[in-house]
């Protein structure tokens, strides 16, 4: 019994048998043994890296063709490309028209063109190259893109181009997009979470009737008014040559280029001449104000069981254009604000260490969410923060929030200011790893500046934000009125006037009222 154990015991401890050393199975020798891991082995094979040649920052390239529109291209390795039209139109250029084009446009892309009968023939189309689609609109862009197999590059680019420059637009096409829409309507406002149409409502407060503050969703009175020729007028003056992007990640330039001088140079397209001719050129206005929406929340709900009632509440301020210097010290400091809903769970990567968390959520157990979010634009910015409590609480909230809104521009401790930027920086480079992120990026960037900068450049331009950048951007910010979107039970909601004396204070405090009868 003790040889056993005595063999069982050398076994485990790989004890020495004979005197010599026992040596691994798959281990090179007696040498390769005893050689470090700081050193390569011996008679291995040179490796061979990957190196950067030099021509990183061009990565980007960017071509202009004769008739205005640019080509832009970024390699990034693998079998699937995403290519896309990216267009200088949204609801902020319909001051001329009806409120909803874009909204209409949206839902009739990718329908029959004069090349395809109808969508089931484009989605056959790309099936056969692996391929998808999506046409997505905002306040200033409107994107078109598909993903498919590299190879199948010149048939995208002609399906792009035909559905952009040539559609159909049929009564019953027409129709459906009316159902759509209505239905999207009915669903926006029935929809629990109130973000969408508080971002719509702070929108149309802070620029009031002119560029971004004009309705992004088509108004109910206007979605039967909306036909065939009104769009055919819109898309006459915005959807010209050169206020278009073709953008490629994943693709050739050259090829890229080939393809879009065969499909979208010295084309007619369906409204006949291509040449714009009341394109809006109007800068955006801000103005500031309020919009409250009366509704009854308690019977909101995505089940059996009802929400708690909630009163919602965004206030902004005008931030800047994503052209200034500021926009990167505004990036910081919307990842510095931060926040979120009060079922949460992580750690610094899910915003618990921003002030919104700190400051509010995590001292008031009787708010329900508190958020930060920063729209950005050519020509203007909007900071925002979103808050929802009970209704009896509302103006106890707005003061919480006032207060947040002061000490943007107080001290700014280093530790969040670095833990921002770099979550910021995170935040950034994990997005870039998608392949549709990269295009929306590279797409955007051309259109808006006609070049791009690389991730590289944006990380060293967030990490030079000093906390006097901080404070620089949340006073000058604080010197401008504020805009207030509100909706539910409103009864306690303070007024403008006394929300605006608050964000013109030190203290951010609500100046106090008093009640004759209670």
């Amino acid at each position: 019994m003790a040889a056993v154990v005595l063999a069982a015991t050398r076994l485990l401890r790989g004890s020495r048998a004979w005197g010599r050393p026992r040596l691994r199975r798959f281990s090179g020798g007696g040498a390769g043994a005893r050689v470090p891991l700081s050193r390569p082995l011996p008679g291995a094979p040179t490796p061979v890296f990957a190196t950067v040649d030099g021509q990183e920052e061009f990565e980007t390239r960017v071509t202009t063709l004769e008739n205005g529109l640019r080509v832009a291209s970024q390699n990034k390795f693998g079998q699937f490309c995403t290519v896309g039209i990216l267009i200088n139109s949204g609801s902020r250029y319909e001051a001329k028209y009806l409120s909803g084009i874009a909204h209409f446009l949206e839902k009739l892309a990718f329908s029959s063109t004069s090349r395809f009968d109808s969508r089931d023939e484009i989605l056959l189309t790309l099936e056969k190259h692996g391929g998808i689609c999506d046409c997505q609109t905002s306040r200033d862009t409107t994107m078109y893109a598909v993903s498919a197999d590299s190879k199948g590059l010149d048939t995208v680019v002609g399906l792009l181009a035909d559905v952009v420059l040539h559609p159909r637009l049929t009564d019953e096409e027409i129709e459906m997009a009316r159902m759509a829409i209505q239905f999207e309507l009915e669903d926006l406002n029935m929809r629990p979470d109130p973000e969408p149409l508080l971002t719509e409502m702070i929108h149309e407060a802070a620029y009031r009737e002119n560029t971004v503050g004009l309705h992004r969703f088509c108004p109910t009175e206007n979605i039967a008014k909306i036909d065939r020729e009104m769009l055919h007028s819109y898309l006459r003056n915005y959807y010209s040559p050169e206020r278009m992007v073709l953008a490629g990640v994943g693709v050739e330039h050259g090829h890229l280029v080939e393809c879009a001088r065969k499909h979208l140079l010295g084309t007619q397209p369906a409204w006949g001449s291509p040449a714009a001719v009341a394109v809006d050129r109007s800068v955006a206005q801000y103005t500031g104000g309020v919009v409250k929406l009366e509704r009854d929340m308690s019977n909101v709900s995505l089940g059996p069981a009802p929400f708690p009632e909630l009163t919602h509440i965004m206030i902004g301020l005008e931030s800047c254009s994503f052209l200034e210097g500021d926009f990167i010290p505004f990036a910081v400091l919307n990842m510095m604000m931060g926040g979120g809903g009060s079922f949460s769970a992580g750690g610094p990567g899910k915003g618990m260490f921003t002030r919104l968390y700190l400051n509010v959520l995590n001292r008031h157990h009787w708010m329900y969410n508190a958020t930060a979010y920063h729209h950005s634009y050519e020509d203007t910015g909007l900071l925002c923060i979103h808050a929802s409590a009970d209704p009896r609480q509302v103006r106890e909230m707005v003061e919480i929030i006032t207060k947040e809104f002061i000490s943007m521009a107080g001290t700014v401790d280093v530790v969040e200011l670095e833990r921002a930027k770099t979550q910021l920086m995170s935040m950034l480079m994990m997005n870039l790893e998608s392949r549709p992120v990269i295009f929306e990026d590279v797409g955007r960037q051309v259109l808006a500046t006609r070049s791009r900068k690389l991730p590289h450049e944006l990380c060293a331009l967030i990490r030079n934000v000093k906390s006097e950048d901080i404070r620089r951007v949340a006073s000058k910010m604080l010197r401008r009125k504020p805009a207030v979107a509100a909706l539910g039970d409103l009864a306690d909601l303070p007024s403008y006037e006394h929300i605006q004396a608050a964000l013109s204070s030190r203290d951010g405090r609500l100046p106090r009222t008093y009640r004759l009868f209670r």
